[in-house]
């Protein structure tokens, strides 16, 4: 990406002291006319950038100017953080809704809140649902829900609006939870070259996923502070300001202490998991997400999500004759009815209270 900067500010002779706002906008549409399918975007970018202006390469990023919109979404964005406790990405989902409604309020540059009625709100959730999938609208109602609390919390509304946001069609709980099965987390584990830091890294990654069913975003918060290493024990940051203690099994221990030792880069960060390459800087969410995609597309095996890990962990549960109540204590869940999905795994079990379809000619029988 950095050769095709340089390469593109050659052939438009712009001068990289000069490259500011329309200089970035214009670069992402060239690598999206050009084909590239990655880094096509200017938010995409903003590591690359980020770590030039970091150099002096590029002049400091321009002031934006901060509208209407964006006042009532900065007030909403740290009542989200402070006050509902809620994580980086649900805020931004919630965030990137908001946007889309307050936007289609503003009238003759006015956001004018104070109009806000039944109409507009069921009329902007309409419009978007002819656009968007079940999935997408079931986030966007939940947010437009949230928003419009906080509006007539912080006193923009007068009406309390959440009650007529339209619900959409779907059904809780109707799909069974897809786990990895041993012989994929086997071949995960297997692909692994514990020789490279990579390897190492990724090794207890995936060991803290399937055995304790941590989340990616859990991983990216662990600090090395989070690891009793004597009581054999660690400290996982989870949704919703969640601390709690877990156990750490011996081999997910030994995986953890041999990356520690030699495949995590010398750093003065406390996070567990940092990148290999690049400015020294923990892994995010979304790099942690990408560990199992990766591993999976080396060891030649269909793609297996950091969520089906963590399904596979509360599946192991019930397999060796556990209850719901601890895999709901092993996936630190708030709620008993969110683990109630994983009633519905033990299909052997289920299979002897369904009724068996009647075969061809019974019915005529039966009458």
């Amino acid at each position: 990406m950095l050769a095709h900067l340089s390469r593109w500010l050659q052939r438009e002779s712009l001068d990289p002291a000069e490259f500011g706002a329309e200089g970035i906008a214009a670069f992402a549409v060239a690598r999206r006319d050009g084909g590239y399918r990655r880094w096509r975007t200017v938010e995409s970018l903003r590591l690359m950038l980020d770590y030039l202006r970091g150099h002096g390469a590029l002049p400091a990023e321009e002031p934006r100017m901060v509208g209407p919109v964006d006042e009532v979404l900065e007030r909403y964005r740290l009542w989200l953080r402070r006050e509902r406790r809620l994580g980086e990405q649900t805020v931004g989902l919630r965030l990137l809704w908001a946007r889309k409604f307050l936007l289609a309020q503003v009238v003759d540059g006015s956001l004018g809140l104070d109009r806000l009625d039944p109409d507009a709100v069921t009329g902007f959730v309409l419009h978007m649902s002819w656009r968007y999938s079940t999935g997408s609208m079931k986030t966007a109602t939940s947010g437009l829900r949230s928003l419009l609390r906080f509006l007539f919390v912080a006193g923009d509304v007068n009406r309390d609006l959440p009650s007529v946001v339209p619900s959409v069609a779907g059904w809780r709980l109707s799909a069974l939870p897809v786990g990895a099965d041993d012989e994929a987390v086997a071949a995960l584990l297997a692909c692994c070259d514990r020789a490279t830091a990579v390897g190492r890294r990724d090794l207890a990654v995936l060991l803290l996923m399937a055995r304790l069913g941590l989340r990616a975003v859990e991983l990216a918060r662990l600090r090395l502070d989070d690891v009793d290493w004597r009581g054999g024990e660690l400290v996982v940051r989870g949704k919703g300001g969640r601390v709690d203690w877990m156990p750490l099994p011996h081999d997910v221990g030994a995986a953890l202490a041999d990356y520690l030792r030699h495949g995590r880069r010398p750093s003065r960060l406390r996070e567990v998991f940092l990148r290999t390459t690049g400015p020294d800087a923990p892994m995010t969410r979304q790099s942690i997400v990408m560990v199992p995609r990766r591993v999976s597309q080396r060891a030649g095996i269909p793609v297996v999500g950091a969520h089906q890990l963590r399904h596979r962990a509360a599946c192991r549960v019930l397999a060796d004759g556990g209850s719901l109540a601890e895999v709901a204590e092993l996936l630190r869940h708030n709620d008993l009815a969110t683990t109630a999905i994983y009633a519905k795994v033990d299909l052997a079990a289920l299979a002897a209270v369904v009724r068996p379809w009647p075969a061809e000619g019974d019915d005529d029988r039966a009458a």
